[in-house]
This record gives C-alpha cells, sequence and structure tokens, in this order.
C-alpha cells in the first residue's frame, strides 16, 4: 500500500519536501522494512493473542503413543497452540503495507498465506476443541488435507505458468551449482503444474511435521527465508542476476519482501516459542510457512534449492516416510512391524536417544544455517 502510494503522489511528495519516502520503492529497504515491522507486531500482540487462547482453551494434549515420548513431553501440556495466527497476520500486515500489491506474485503469495493457514487454523480448531463439543469431529483428516493443499497448489501453478508465458525464464527448471547454459530444461504446463503441487504440498507438510519441539519450526524457517531473500533479491534483479550469471525474472525482487516477512515473523514468534514455549505455532502457522516458501521457490525458479536450503525439513519429512514404510514392509514380510528410527519424526529419535530437548533444537538450527550458507556460496561457485 505504501509503495503505490508513494510512486503515484511522488512528485508532489518531492515538491513538498517528503521526497526521501521514494525509499519505500526500493525493494531493499522494503524488504527490511518488513523484516521489523513483522518482528514488532508479533512481539507487540503476542502477550494478547496467547491470553486469547487460553481463554478458549486452546491447549496442546502433548501426548504421543509412547510412554516414554509422553514422559518426555508431559509438561508442554496445556500450552495454548494456533499461534500461527500471529505469524500469519505478521507477514500479511507487513505486506500489505509494504509490497507492491499490484505485483501478481505477491497477490498469488498471499491467497497461499491465507488459504493454507485456514486449512490449519479449521484442523487445529476441530482437533484441540473437540474435548468441549460432544460428538464433533477431531481435527481434518489426512485425505482432506491434502486435497485443500494440492487444489491450491494447482491453482497456483496453473495461473504462475499462464501468466509469465511471455518470459522463458519463469518456465524453465534449474539446478544449482550449474550455470543456465550448462543445464536448463522447459516446462510444459503440466509438468510446471505437477511441480508446483509437489513443491508446496510437500514444503508444507515437511514444515508441518518439524515443528514438534520448542523454537525448531520457527528458528529454522527464519534461516530458510533469510537465503530465499537473498536469492529473490538476486534473481529480481536485471544488473545482479547478470553479473551472477542467474536467470533473471522480473517483479520477482518483491518475494524477497515476502521473505523478509516472514523472516521477521518467525523471530518475533521464537520470542514466545523458544524453550520452554509458552505457544505453539500448530498446523495454523506450519502448513502455511511451508506452502508460502514454497511458492517463493516456484516463483524464483529455485526449487532444487529449497531441497538444499530446507535439509532439516526434508530430513523430518523423509525420516516419516521411511518409518511408515519399513514398518508396513515389515509388518507383511515378518509379521510384525520394525521401525528404523526409535520415532519419527527424526528430531523425537534423537531425543529418544537421550539428548535434551534445547541440544536438538540448536544442533539443528546450526545444521540449517550450514545448508543456508552453502547455498549462498553457490552464488559464485556459479
Amino acid at each position: 500500500m505504501i509503495y503505490l502510494l508513494v510512486r503515484e503522489f511522488l512528485p508532489w511528495l518531492e515538491a513538498n519536501g517528503l521526497g526521501f519516502l521514494r525509499v519505500f520503492n526500493f525493494v531493499i529497504f522494503q524488504t527490511t522494512a518488513a523484516a521489523l515491522v513483522s518482528f514488532l507486531t508479533v512481539l507487540l500482540t503476542g502477550e494478547r493473542v496467547i491470553r486469547w487462547l487460553r481463554l478458549q482453551k486452546i491447549g496442546d494434549g502433548a501426548t504421543f503413543d509412547q510412554a516414554q515420548m509422553d514422559e518426555l513431553m508431559k509438561s508442554k501440556k496445556g500450552t495454548p497452540t494456533m499461534g500461527g495466527v500471529l505469524i500469519i497476520g505478521a507477514i500479511a500486515l507487513s505486506t500489505l503495507l509494504l509490497a507492491d500489491l499490484s505485483n501478481f506474485y505477491v497477490k498469488m503469495a498471499l491467497i497461499c498465506l491465507v488459504w493454507l493457514g485456514g486449512v490449519g487454523a479449521v484442523d487445529d480448531w476441530l482437533k484441540l476443541t473437540a474435548g468441549r463439543r460432544a460428538g464433533s469431529r477431531d481435527g481434518l483428516t489426512t485425505l482432506e488435507k491434502l486435497l485443500f493443499q494440492v487444489g491450491l497448489a494447482a491453482l497456483l501453478g496453473f495461473f504462475t505458468y499462464h501468466w509469465g508465458s511471455a518470459v522463458p525464464a519463469t518456465h524453465t527448471f534449474y539446478v544449482p551449482f550449474l550455470k543456465p547454459e550448462y543445464f536448463s530444461l522447459e516446462l510444459s504446463a503440466t509438468v510446471f503444474i505437477v511441480l508446483t503441487i509437489l513443491v508446496i504440498t510437500g514444503a508444507s507438510n515437511a514444515v508441518n511435521l518439524t515443528d514438534g519441539l520448542d523454537g525448531l519450526a520457527s528458528g529454522t524457517m527464519a534461516i530458510t527465508s533469510f537465503a530465499f531473500l537473498v536469492l529473490a533479491l538476486i534473481i529480481g534483479d536485471v544488473v545482479l542476476s547478470r553479473t551472477l550469471l542467474y536467470h533473471h525474472i522480473s517483479a520477482a525482487d518483491q518475494m524477497a519482501v515476502l521473505a523478509g516477512a516472514m523472516m521477521g515473523a518467525c523471530l518475533g514468534f521464537l520470542w514466545f516459542n523458544c524453550n520452554p514455549a509458552r505457544v505453539f505455532m500448530g498446523d495454523t502457522g506450519s502448513l502455511a510457512l511451508g506452502g508460502l516458501i514454497g511458492y517463493i521457490a516456484i516463483v524464483i525458479r529455485q526449487e532444487l534449492m529449497l531441497f538444499i536450503i530446507g535439509g532439516i525439513f526434508v530430513a523430518e519429512a523423509v525420516s516419516v516416510l521411511i518409518q511408515i514404510g519399513y514398518f508396513k514392509y515389515t509388518r507383511k514380510r515378518f509379521g510384525e512391524g520394525r521401525r528404523v528410527f526409535l520415532m519419527a519424526p527424526l528430531h523425537h529419535h534423537f531425543q529418544r536417544k537421550g539428548w535434551a530437548e534445547t541440544q536438538v533444537v540448536v544442533r539443528f538450527w546450526l545444521i540449517g544455517a550450514m545448508l543456508a550458507a552453502l547455498a549462498i556460496a553457490t552464488i559464485k561457485l556459479r
């Protein structure tokens, strides 16, 4: 909103000594301001939202299928969940204030944020208030959530592909570490939409699985958002992209504003979510954050880079797939199910091995930071 107002009234602002407001039309300033606004929004509204969630009795049950894990996590029982409304609200507010709202990608990103946040909120509300609503549902089914995720991703993929049909770079599949002239693949509409579904749905569920320990998902997502902020600034800038041998996608620089808003919101949320957590983001926040970072990766054509930067999320999701797949296979083969990990997702495996919760979280943050550093280093390695 501010971006459009300054652009529209810039001559008047300059004539009246307010020309300095033109900084709101520079993407680096927009991105920095978005991070600050998101952070402060969560910080200033967090206490009130947590109190409201407590009044609504939207608290985590902290129950698992294993007695040892129930004992380890018993202190979390009753901690307010659905704190993701803080994150979504902060990202939406800072984007509406500071991003270019005429930008197609910004509009689609906001739809992604609100849609997946809404799906997560419905699931959290049904699940966490089931005890006080006789005969009510205990959350959305896995199939229902998948249908909403896939439906959204298909729509985003369809409109994003056709909006950028005049720019070849928006339909090309790139490989990290390699210059575009060494390897790039032009995608058809069908392949582009399928890829969008896989990335957005996969990222959304991967972040959701990671959200199991105090500060783990929010801290890791803050690191991931920063890395994509850098990539979006480079790919959206015609000079930087050419200098660093990246493909240029006009209008993609506004994805840096979204990434900055995500980073600020996650850092602000970490203020309340660090151990011992006073609030959890729940599906409301995790589904929306994962889907949004997935959409940013699609827009700037860095899907494989998301696989590297978000390595923690990938490891968490893969651990669950391996655990379930191996358990079903061994049950069919040997008559009893066996497990690869002591417990999945992966962070619970390390808890069961004796790591303290803070050790797991900080070590996963460190790995996430190193993966982000590796990804940023590839900018020059290419």
